[in-house]
């Protein structure tokens, strides 16, 4: 008897934390919306932003939209990234909300820091995509034209390709704090890092062909940072292993 009420508050207790994470999730998705919303109202602006690096050319290509609704849906991408961006901090603060119970004290001063550092390396793996490489991609691909063959974007496929490189970038600028929390949890070790380095040259010329738009271009500029970030990565692995010691 005793057992069975034992399960059935796990249940309820289980059910509760989904009734909680739905409610999170509407709270987001709210969120998302509304901001998205303003940011539609900004899309000029922010489309502005997005085609800047084409105007630095010696020879700005001319932009295009292909469809009737090819504008419509650009501007559309542009209101969800500038929605995405406006309501990620309510977004992370419901993410807090939600494990924060289930946290030890010190997890909890760490959370906010996790987050304040992937912040941190997402907004560096974006600006680099932006400033850093699409110029040198760009410069690249246009030159590929003849005198018989100019460069005329759609600007659907252009907008495209800007988002998955700054995404792309983004993503993986979390390396070295993906190692640094898988260090303090015992996964990873710094030794491992090192004696996989080799498997890890492989790896990221794969990663970069397949997270990058098909130029070699930007395969090759996203390459090389991925080679730094892992060696930064074995870097902030060992600083991970030491206070694993300390606290031994």
């Amino acid at each position: 008897m005793s057992e069975r009420k034992a399960d059935e508050k796990k249940t309820m207790s289980f059910l509760d934390h989904l009734e909680e994470l739905r409610w999170r999730i509407l709270k987001s998705i709210i969120a998302l919306v509304v901001a998205s919303g303003t940011g539609l109202a900004f899309s000029g602006k922010l489309l502005e932003v997005l085609v800047l690096p084409l105007g630095r050319l010696e020879e700005p290509p001319k932009l295009v939209f292909l469809k009737p609704v090819g504008m419509f849906v650009v501007r559309m991408e542009a209101a969800l990234l500038a929605g995405a961006i406006l309501a990620s901090p309510f977004i992370l603060y419901q993410m807090w909300r939600f494990v924060a119970p289930g946290l030890l004290e010190h997890e909890r001063r760490a959370f906010p820091l996790a987050v304040g550092a992937a912040s941190l390396c997402f907004l560096g793996g974006v600006s680099m995509a932006y400033w850093v490489v699409l110029p040198i991609a760009l410069r690249f691909l246009v030159g590929l034209g003849t005198e018989y063959v100019r460069p005329q974007f759609d600007i659907a496929h252009y907008v495209g390709f800007l988002l998955r490189l700054c995404l792309a970038f983004g993503v993986v600028f979390q390396l070295p704090v993906l190692s640094y929390f898988l260090t303090r949890l015992g996964v990873l070790t710094p030794k491992f890092l090192q004696r996989s380095r080799r498997y890890a040259v492989v790896a990221v010329v794969v990663l970069a062909a397949l997270l990058t738009p098909p130029d070699v271009a930007s395969q090759l500029l996203m390459a090389g940072p991925l080679l730094v970030l892992y060696e930064a990565s074995i870097w902030v692995s060992k600083l991970a292993d030491r206070g694993n010691r300390g606290r031994r």
